[in-house]
This record gives C-alpha cells, structure tokens and sequence, in this order.
C-alpha cells in the first residue's frame, strides 16, 4: 500500500505540474525518459549508471574492476568488464573509493581462495555489451555474456533489489566478495555470515579516502541457499561465519526451481540489526520498488519542468537534475542512528542525515539550486554538518561516509550555512551554526594560522596559498554576513575586514592574484599565468593564476576597482575566454579540462567567472559566454561532461545557466541573468505558486537580451533574487542575434 500511495502521489505531482505550467508536454509524459545515467560515465565525468533514488544511501552499480583516476565511480564506458555490482558509489568525485558490498551472479564454481592481484586474475569475471545494458532513473540493467547472467539492479530510498536471470538448465549461484577493492581503497577487516537458508549478514571495515568506513549489510534471497562456501584470507572454512581482512563466499542455488535468483540488500553503517531495520517492507517486490523509483524520480524532475523543441536539450537538461540530485546521500538509518569518525553512534533527531558532501565544489551552485528545487532537505545538510562540528568543532571539508577527508581548499560548508539561512530556511539552530561558522574560521590548522598572523598565506609557507587565501576571504566575508544576520556588530566588523585579503596578494602590474612573500612586498618569481603544477609547489589549487585570480564572488565591484575600472577588467576578462590554451609545467594537473582560452569549465574554480562581465556593464559578454559554454561543454553522449561531476556541481552550473541564472556569489541570495535556452522553464515552488522564466525567439543564434519584464513591468536589473523567485510570477525575455548594449547597465537599471 505504501508504495502504491508513492506511485500515485508521485503522478498526481507530475500532472499538476504540468496543468500549472500549462505546458506541451502531455501530462502523462514520463520525464525521468529524458534522462540518459550514461552521461558521464566516459571521458572524465567520473559518474555512475547504476541505481538510486534521490538523495539515496544506495547506489547499486557495476563494478568494472579497474583503479584508475577515471574509475573512480567503479565504471567507466570505454570498459566492457564487469567483477560484480557494488551498493555504495561516489558520483563524479576525482578520487576513487567506495564500491562496498559486491555481487556477482555466475553459473559455475569457483576457487575462491586465491588472492588476485588486478582484474586479470579474477576468474570470475565478465564481459558485456553495450548494446546489452541499459539504464534509467532507479533501474540499470546488463547481460553478462561469459556467464550468460541478465541483471537488473533497482532500488529504494535504504534497500537494493537484485534480479538475476540465469541460462535455463544452468548452475546458479552468486557470489560475495568483501576484500575486492578499487582506487584507493583497502578492506582491513570483514566478516560473512550465512544465518539461515535464505538469509546473509556481515560487515566491511576499510581505510582507504574514508579512513575509518565501517558498513554492515543484510541480503535475503527469493530461494534459499542449498549450499555454500565461505573464504577468509584465502582459506576455505567449514562453518556458517569467517573473519578476516579478506573475506567472499559463493552462494548456490536450486535451478529447479525457476530461472531467477532475486536478492534483497540492506546497509548501515551501525549495526547488521539497524541493516535488518532498513530493510523496506515484506510486500515490496523488485517491479513495485521499480515503479516507485521511477515515481520518485519523476517528481524530482518536475521541480523544474523546461519546453523546448530540441529533445537532446531536454536529455542534457534532465539528465543534469538527475545527477544534481544523486548527493549528498542519505546516511542515518531508520531510526536514526549514524556512525561518526571516531565510531560514536548518534542518532538524528527530527532530520535526516547526510553525507558525501563534496563541498569545494557543490557550495558553488549545487547547494543553492537545492535550495530552490529541494528546501525541505537543505536545513537536514546543514544539521548534518552541526553533527560533524560536534566531534572536532570544526566545520566538515569533505565528508565521505561520515569521515572527514579534508580534501580541498577552504571551509565551504560556512557558505552554504549562510546561504540557506539568508534564503528563510531555519530548520536549524542559527546560534549554533554561527558558533560552528566562527570556531571553524578562527582556528589554526589548514593555513589559518598564518593567514591571520599576515593577513595572507605567504607562499613559502603553504602550498596553494593564492586559491586558500581567496576562499578563506570568502568564508569570512560568509561569517560577517551570518554575523550581521544575527546582530553581532563586532564579528560582522572582525570578519568583513578579514574578507579584503584578496587585495594582498592582487598584483595590479599583471592583473593576477599571485603568491606573496612573508615580508607582504615581493611575489613569487618568476611568474607564468598558464603554469600548473598539480597539487605541490603551486601557489593554485588544480589549476593556474588564469584560473584562479577571479575568485572573489563576495566583493566584485571592489575587484574591478582594483583592476582599475569596468574596461580595463572586462577586457582582461575577455582575454581569460579568448587566450590560447595552451597550460605550461612538467606537472599539470589533470583537472584542467573542457577549456575555452584559459577558462577551464571543467573545474569548478571557473564556474562564476563568465557572469562578472553583469557588474562590469557589459551582461551582452556573459550572455555570449553563458551560452558558449553550454553549447561546446555539454552533450548527450557518455563524454558529455567536459571534468569530474563532482556530487551535482557540473549538471547544477548547466542546470541554473540554462534556465537564465546563476549564483555568481553563492551566499547572496541573488543570482546573476545569464542567457536562458529554453523557450520556457517552469520553477514549480512551494506553496503551489510558479516562477516561469521565458525567452521568447531563442534559438542557437538568438542568445542575447534584448529587452525584459518582470510580471510586466521593465526589468533591466542584471540579477534576481531568490525573494523574488519564491513570490511566483513571470521573468519574460526578448531574444536576439545581436547584443543589446544598453539593456543591464547600471545608469538604465531597474527592477
């Protein structure tokens, strides 16, 4: 019953949505058929296709077997070998871990004991086809050619659904392997248990970029197990349990007794008694779970409903509401407990936890278009972060599993907190957050300690230092926002002053942010603005002084001040976009990608710097870049993201951009105009209201404004703020060829 009231509830939104909107899309159109999980599995988008729900704490995938950069999400599309399906699966990060809990059906019987050294020494192993797999929202489905296997793989918010076709006449049988590990990752404890004859717990305890990852799993099959093997370290055991750091178990069952062989997979990471309780129902079977997930899906999608003629404009689009809504992933349990670094068990109370947060990158647009497409989650990522601040009092950097990563630069939780609190979202405690804000920014460790001593991180003194210097500046300019917010005057005064940092290390003779020598007078020398150097004597994080001197969302006026005017900071501006590409150094990192000039789209550093052009009076610019990007940066093919996915970040920039917005500074509640590609987009909010965005004769050449209205009145303001967006109504654009150079100028604005 419950999942039949999901299926309607699910179909009764999409409807609505489309009565509302007042669309050409039929109401019983199936949006989630839009969406294509390939999209990003090849070049270095680093996705999955496998299966989930929004925001889910399963992610059942194929496991290809590999560890390599591109791997990091188990699967890459050029490969055509699979060691098994796993339950757990990052989306688009640039370090490779997870994978835990792998099944692989097979139809023979295999030693076990042997300890493979790569993917060529698994003998279990399968090819498959392309032509033979086949994925969409909640579903994935191949045939594994060497064991003549159909899989299908779908799941629900806690529980993974497997449904395995064998051979007919064919041996069944499946096995689980506990120490297969990929990137990296590495199994230091784990365990098997075979409970009854239809039932198997154990746990997996890995270090690896979660140092301390502890999962607990229950399986249940449709047919019970008429014998079994169980291995630990190589050894075959004779009894119903093995320990060990490497532990698999082959599992057989009757033939005879049908083709299927249908399991039923729970996680947690407290306890294989809280697995058992994130179990769905008795009544759920994989079609019903199916149906919902596609429900489910459908209903995220329609948040924002888009027309548009061009229906690979519609797969990039939903696609990318896909992928910005697979992380962060439920992590508490059903009854709420979660494990926490240092192995204490806490319980949210009233909120869902999550984790997963890969904040470096989704603080930029992800977790405001959340905001926008799914409130009632952002106070719960915000809880979620307060929980971690509990055990170190630090504010999270990037948390995997519950485990702080600290990978990247900054403190970006601190924007998002401030984000979602400016935006009237107060599912939390404000007081405590801003506790959390100023501790985070106000301790030592990560470079802070000599960046309030210099007021700058001097470059001898920390690698990377220009990218943290500029992001420290915009988390405090975060924490005098909070601060004022909360009418603390002297922290609002501390903490703004604190935010000019950028003016340290600004070089006004080259126009770049450079690093800077203790004595706050000499840069480093001798300096090349295209040079990388990944991860170590650089003064730039992934990336280079091109890349990187723009990042100052907080206070852009005051940057073009510095630069010495509207002209001058446009025209270098201009000349990020329209210099050669070329990136020099013997160490570049692999993360500058999908690049137009020296503007690397695929990273995120880049990703506000197309809409400074707003506030040097000259929005035509933005309008014609926006648009360039999304042209040449995305597309409907497995190498349709041009860098990592990273957790929703690169699909919530194509997302917000081609709706018309974007969240230039994201903690301002305002988003910057672009150039919208739809002919029209329906934002369907709360409260049953709509804010409908138009653009009337758009098409590839006509991506300039010429003029606007908002609810019918002029509008000539080069942004929007999220107040105005919750009011509902309607943002009407006149599209042209040519660009408008008096519409969004300073002297002829007003909204």
């Amino acid at each position: 019953m419950k999942n039949k009231f999901l299926i309607i509830l699910a179909s009764i939104l999409v409807i609505s949505c489309a009565k509302k909107t007042e669309d050409q899309v039929d109401s019983n159109t199936n949006i989630s058929s839009f969406v294509d999980p390939f999209i990003g599995t090849g070049g270095h988008g680093h996705t999955y296709p496998g299966a989930t729900v929004p925001f889910g704490m399963l992610q059942v995938s194929p496991v290809n077997g590999v560890s390599e950069w591109d791997w990091c999400s188990g699967y890459h599309y050029s490969d055509t070998m699979a060691i098994g399906f796993s339950h757990l699966s990052l989306s688009g990060t640039g370090i490779g871990d997870l994978a835990d809990i792998i099944f692989m059906p097979t139809n023979k019987a295999f030693d076990l004991s042997a300890n493979p050294m790569s993917r060529d020494s698994i003998a279990y192993k399968s090819s498959y086809n392309h032509k033979n797999e086949k994925a969409t929202p909640g579903y994935y489905q191949v045939f594994l050619e060497d064991s003549s296997v159909n899989v299908e793989l779908t799941t629900s918010k806690r529980t993974a659904y497997h449904k395995y076709t064998f051979k007919k006449g064919d041996s069944q049988s499946v096995i689980v392997n506990l120490g297969a590990a990929i990137n990296w990752d590495k199994a230091v404890e784990t365990s098997i248990k075979v409970e009854d004859e239809y039932t198997i717990s154990g746990f997996r305890f890995s270090t690896g970029w979660a140092k301390n990852q502890k999962v607990f799993f229950v399986a249940t099959f449709s047919k019970p197990i008429l014998n079994y093997k169980l291995y630990a370290d190589g050894k075959l055991a004779n009894k119903n349990i093995v320990k060990g750091a490497k532990t698999a178990s082959q599992l057989f069952f009757d033939a005879a007794k049908g083709d299927e062989v249908l399991a039923k997979v729970a996680l947690s990471s407290v306890s294989v008694a809280n697995a058992k309780d994130n179990f769905d129902a008795t009544e759920e079977t994989f079609e019903t779970t199916k149906k919902a997930a596609e429900g489910l899906w459908n209903a995220a999608l329609s948040h924002i409903v888009v027309e548009t003629p061009v229906d690979s404009l519609k797969t990039i689009f939903y696609t990318a509401m896909y992928h910005a809504q697979l992380a962060p992933v439920t992590f508490s349990d059903k009854n709420g407990q979660f494990r926490l670094e240092n192995d204490s068990i806490v319980t949210a109370t009233n909120y869902t936890a999550y984790s997963t947060l890969s904040l470096w990158d989704t603080f930029r647009a992800e977790h405001p278009l959340l905001t926008i497409i799914a409130p009632d989650r952002v106070s719960d990522m915000v809880n979620s972060m307060l929980a971690y601040y509990d055990t170190k009092k630090i504010l999270p950097v990037w948390t995997l599993y519950a485990n702080e990563t600290n990978t990247m630069t900054g403190y970006h939780s601190i924007p998002v907190i401030l984000d979602a609190y400016r935006k009237g979202i107060r599912g939390f405690d404000a007081e405590k957050a801003f506790e959390a804000m100023k501790n985070t920014m106000m301790q030592d460790d990560r470079g802070l300690i000599h960046y309030k001593l210099y007021g700058f991180i001097p470059y001898s003194l920390l690698d990377e230092s220009v990218t943290i210097t500029l992001e420290y500046a915009y988390d405090d300019w975060c924490v005098a926002q909070m601060a004022k917010e909360l009418g603390k005057e002297a922290d609002y005064q501390y903490f703004l002053n604190r935010s000019k940092a950028y003016q340290q290390i600004f070089d006004k003779d080259s126009g770049f942010m450079r690093g800077k020598s203790v004595d706050g007078k000499s840069w480093n020398a001798p300096f090349d603005p295209k040079h990388s150097n990944h991860r170590e004597q650089t003064d730039y994080t992934e990336g280079n002084a091109w890349q990187h001197s723009w990042f100052v969302p907080h206070a852009v006026d005051d940057l073009i001040r510095i630069h010495g005017g509207n002209e001058i900071f446009a025209s270098r501006l201009e000349k990020l976009f329209t210099e050669s590409s070329e990136i020099t150094g013997n160490n570049v990192s692999a993360d500058i990608t999908g690049l137009i000039g020296q503007y690397a789209h695929g990273n995120e550093p880049s990703h506000h710097i197309a809409y400074m052009f707003n506030h040097a009076d000259q929005p035509w610019r933005t309008q014609y870049w926006a648009r360039q990007i999304m042209d040449t940066q995305y597309n409907t093919t497995p190498n349709g993201l041009s860098g990592n996915e990273d957790c929703g970040q690169m699909s919530a920039w194509y997302v917000l951009s081609s709706i018309g917005l974007y969240p230039m500074n994201p903690a301002s509640g305002e988003y910057e105009i672009g150039s919208p590609i739809f002919e029209k987009a329906t934002i369907n909010l709360p409260e049953n209201k709509t804010f409908v965005i138009e653009a009337k004769h758009v098409s590839n050449n006509n991506f300039y404004i010429q003029s606007a209205t908002l609810n019918g009145k002029t509008f000539t303001a080069t942004s929007l703020s999220h107040k105005d967006i919750l009011k509902g109504g309607t943002l009407h654009f006149v599209m042209g060829n040519k660009p408008n150079k008096n519409w969004g100028i300073k002297k002829n604005t007003q909204q």
